[in-house]
C-alpha cells in the first residue's frame, strides 16, 4: 500500500494536482480488464484500485474486454472510464468519431501474428489469396493482418474474411473451418502449444502498443483521478516486474489457461515502457498510414493530427 501511494502522491505533485476536489464528485470507477493486458489482470487480483479509493467511498467496477473492438465499444458508450486496447485500434475508433484519450502504456507485446495449421499449406501471407481467415475487426491483429496483406500485394477482396471475436476465431481455426487466423494472446500462445497451430507469418514492430484509454470528458472533468488511476496501475507493473511468478498466476487463473501458455504469453510481453509519447505516436502514425493507403482509413484523414488528438501526455509516468 504503501508503493501505491507513494506513487501517486508523487506523480500527482509532478502534476501539480492535489486530492479530494474531484474524487467527491464520483461514487464509481468503471475500468475494464483484459487477458491481452497482463497489467490489468494483477491489478484487479489485488484490488490495488479499491484500496487507493476506499477512503473517498469510490466503489471500483471491472468489466472484462474481450478485444480492443470490446473495450471501444464501452468507451464510446461511456459504459467505462477507463479500456485496455491497442494503440493502432484506438486511432480507427479516434477516426472514426469515438472521442478518446490514450493516457498510458501497459505493455509493448508482440501479441499477434497470422496463424494457421500444418495441413493447409499456408507457409507465407501470399498463400492466403482465395483463403478463409478469421479476424476480429478493429482490433491490432486485424489492423496486422491488413498490413500484412498489403505489403504481398493482396486486400481484404482477395481473401474471404469471417468476423468473429478472438476467441471464436481461434476455435475456428482449430476446427478447420477456416485456413488461418489473425491471433491474439494468449489465445495465440493456446493454440501454436496445445493445438499444434504454427505462427506463419510474424513482424513484430507492426504490433502496436496495448494503451489504456479513457475519454476526452472524463479526462478533462477528473484529471485527478486519472492521475491516481495511473499511478495504482504503475504499482501493479511494478508487482508484475518485480514478481512474475505472481504475475503469470494471476493471468492463470483469469485466462483458464495453462501455466506454458501463459509462459509463452509473457515471453512475448515487454512490461518495461510505461511512458506514453513519441515512440507511441510513430508506430500508431505508421499503421495509421498504412491503413489509409490500404483504403481502410479515408483518404482525407489528417492521420497525423488524430494522432496527436489521441495521445494524451498530461498524466505520462516518468521513469
Amino acid at each position: 500500500m504503501n508503493l501505491i501511494r507513494s506513487a501517486v502522491l508523487g506523480l500527482a505533485a509532478s502534476l501539480g494536482l492535489g486530492f479530494g476536489a474531484h474524487a467527491a464528485d464520483l461514487s464509481e470507477i468503471r475500468i475494464d480488464w483484459a487477458t491481452y493486458n497482463p497489467v490489468s489482470v494483477l491489478l484487479k487480483k489485488e484490488g490495488l484500485l479499491e484500496k487507493e479509493f476506499e477512503k473517498d467511498g469510490i466503489k471500483v467496477t471491472w468489466v472484462q474486454s474481450a478485444g480492443s473492438n470490446k473495450a471501444l465499444e464501452f468507451l464510446n458508450a461511456e459504459s467505462i472510464d477507463f479500456g485496455s486496447t491497442a494503440g493502432a485500434a484506438a486511432l480507427i475508433a479516434r477516426v472514426n468519431g469515438n472521442p478518446i484519450k490514450s493516457i498510458y502504456v501497459y505493455s509493448r507485446p508482440e501479441w499477434t501474428a497470422l496463424v494457421t495449421r500444418a495441413d493447409t499449406g499456408i507457409a507465407k501471407v501470399e498463400d492466403l489469396k482465395g483463403k478463409k481467415i478469421a479476424v476480429t475487426r478493429g482490433t491490432d491483429p486485424h489492423i496486422f493482418l491488413i498490413r500484412a496483406l498489403a505489403d504481398a500485394g493482396l486486400t481484404e477482396k482477395d481473401v474471404s474474411i469471417v468476423l468473429l471475436q478472438h476467441a471464436d476465431g481461434k476455435l475456428a481455426l482449430l476446427r478447420g473451418d477456416v485456413d488461418a487466423w489473425a491471433g491474439l494472446d494468449p489465445l495465440m500462445a493456446s493454440a501454436e502449444l496445445e493445438g499444434d497451430a504454427k505462427l506463419f507469418f510474424r513482424k513484430p514492430e507492426n504490433n502496436s502498443w496495448g494503451v489504456l484509454n479513457t475519454t476526452e470528458t472524463f479526462a478533462n472533468e477528473h484529471p485527478d483521478i486519472v492521475t491516481r488511476v495511473i499511478a495504482t496501475y504503475e504499482a501493479a507493473r511494478a508487482e508484475a516486474i518485480a514478481d512474475p511468478a505472481a504475475l503469470k498466476a494471476a493471468l492463470v487463473e483469469a485466462a483458464k489457461l495453462p501455466e506454458p501458455v501463459i509462459e509463452k504469453q509473457l515471453e512475448r510481453t515487454d512490461l518495461s515502457q510505461p511512458v506514453i509519447g513519441d515512440k507511441q505516436r510513430e508506430t500508431i502514425l505508421a499503421a495509421g498510414l498504412a491503413l489509409q493507403q490500404a483504403g481502410v482509413l479515408p483518404a482525407d484523414a489528417d492521420i497525423a493530427k488524430t494522432v496527436s488528438d489521441l495521445i494524451d501526455t498530461r498524466f505520462a509516468v516518468t521513469q
